[in-house]
């Protein structure tokens, strides 16, 4: 599950790797752009994962090891607490939900809208400095991620927090993955919340990297997800 305004293209970087092991589905987003079609309103976080099931029903799949970023990653977690029926495994990476949205990461997202603006050759440069990985990313990934931000308006609100007691309806193996450098959330704090709260076999910070951690450190990830996923099928 990608993050909140972009598509499934995102996970470029990973489709090779999982693929190669793994059968993989990359789903649009229900109220982002993308290709699936919003004809209801999703008012409660129940909506959400009520719809999220209906996905995995309709591409026949039973045990899923879901996958989420940033806003996909609170669609991941909130997939545990409201509808884990089909779960096998939760990959949260630098995910929302575990900590409130701060001023600086809505702040970021309009800095990095006018950085996307500059030349094509300064990019790179602001990518490090901002932490802002997208600003590096191919133009035909950006293309449409542009698009959506100029002319698309999701009807929802910033991912909310959960509760204590919502996460502790997660009962299935999680695995955790923050940036060092993320503006969405303390990852020190949130990561010893999620320690807390959650039935974490693996939790980690990533040294030097900002919310974009699946472009940034795309063979970490890879390498972490087929891990867990292979955890979880292994005999015994």
């Amino acid at each position: 599950m990608h993050g909140h305004g972009a598509n499934a293209s995102t996970w470029y970087r990973q489709i090779e790797a999982l693929g190669a092991r793994h059968p993989v589905y990359a789903v649009d987003t229900i109220d982002d752009p993308g290709g699936s079609v919003q004809r209801l309103p999703m008012t409660l976080s129940s909506d959400v994962a009520a719809w999220l099931d209906e996905v995995f029903e309709g591409l026949g799949l039973e045990r899923v090891h879901l996958v989420g970023h940033s806003y996909g990653g609170w669609v991941a977690l909130n997939q545990g607490i409201h509808g884990a029926s089909r779960l096998a495994r939760l990959t949260l990476i630098d995910p929302g939900g575990v900590e409130k949205v701060p001023l600086r990461f809505l702040a970021s997202l309009v800095v990095a809208v006018f950085a996307i603006q500059a030349p094509a050759s300064w990019r790179p440069r602001l990518a490090r400095l901002l932490a802002e990985a997208a600003l590096a990313e191919l133009p035909e990934i950006m293309a449409p991620v542009m698009i959506g931000a100029r002319a698309f308006r999701p009807y929802r609100k910033p991912a909310r927090l959960f509760t204590d007691e919502e996460m502790r309806k997660v009962t299935v193996p999680t695995q955790v993955i923050l940036a060092r450098r993320s503006k969405l959330m303390r990852p020190a704090r949130a990561l010893a919340r999620a320690q807390r709260l959650l039935p974490l076999t693996r939790g980690e910070i990533v040294p030097g990297v900002g919310h974009g951690i699946p472009q940034e450190a795309p063979d970490l990830v890879n390498e972490r997800i087929l891990t867990f996923a292979g955890e979880a099928i292994a005999p015994g």
